[in-house]
């Protein structure tokens, strides 16, 4: 992965503020992570995977940025709390969230277990509310905040195969929705990013063949890189996108399921 041009710390769009991404040791994470890195964030890299969140912070500590590492999972609520009161203790705030840890589990609904079901929803739609409850309070004290979730085309059109992600994802949408009502007027603003197909490693799996299908039904002709889901976050989380609030932003490179 290319990493993106660094700003002055006091320069980026995002100079300075506290910012919080989880699943963020690859994929969409790490691009998210950099680009927050090159824009100015402090940013707090949360992952399951120890030796990939410290290789995160060493790129994000080349770009010139503060950055942290901590290994959370987020469906243990009680991990979430200790690292968000840490950070919190640290920086004295949380000042954007970026909701990205996820994963697959794919079958036909005739075929899908309880246990791939619960496992999805569990990380991609419980672990969200987990950490937004976490570091909302303290969004709200001081009437500032963004917090991002990572919905996905699935979750609005749907996805052959994908029950649990289609739920999780169009869950976060109903997230997104009630959450900007009720923090909005408190201050902090709530959106969402719909990807859709992009090269990161839960595609690196699939066939060759599965993914010319898809990149044929991509109207750009090409599977979406993880610094321009990146690139969207980092608009979203900054000044400049100030009065959008409650929106899911397809990237997708037009792609119609």
């Amino acid at each position: 992965m290319s990493n993106p041009t660094p700003r002055s710390a006091l320069q980026g769009r995002l100079a300075g503020k506290v910012s919080l991404i989880t699943g963020a040791a690859q994929g969409i994470g790490e691009a998210t992570a950099l680009k927050f890195a090159a824009e100015g964030a402090i940013v707090i890299i949360c992952d399951i995977n120890p030796t990939g969140i410290e290789a995160v912070v060493q790129q994000c500590r080349a770009l010139g940025a503060e950055a942290e590492g901590h290994v959370m999972d987020v469906t243990d609520r009680a991990t979430i709390d200790a690292v968000v009161a840490k950070v919190q203790e640290k920086h004295g705030r949380i000042d954007v969230l970026v909701n990205n840890a996820g994963i697959t589990q794919d079958a036909r609904l005739v075929k899908m277990t309880e246990e791939q079901f619960d496992r999805v929803i569990d990380i991609n739609l419980r672990g969200v509310f987990h950490c937004s409850q976490a570091v909302a309070p303290g969004m709200i004290e001081r009437n500032s905040g963004v917090i991002l979730n990572a919905s996905s085309v699935v979750g609005l059109y749907g996805n052959f195969g994908q029950t649990n992600y289609a739920a999780a994802k169009f869950g976060l949408i109903g997230f997104t929705k009630t959450w900007s009502r009720e923090l909005g007027p408190k201050g902090v603003r709530v959106n969402a990013v719909a990807p859709g197909f992009i090269a990161t490693p839960i595609l690196n799996a699939m066939p060759e063949k599965v993914l010319d299908g898809m990149k044929a039904r991509i109207p750009l002709g090409r599977l979406g890189k993880p610094a321009e889901i990146a690139n969207v976050y980092a608009f979203l989380a900054s000044d400049e996108a100030s009065y959008i609030n409650g929106e899911v932003i397809e990237v997708s490179g037009g792609i119609s399921l």
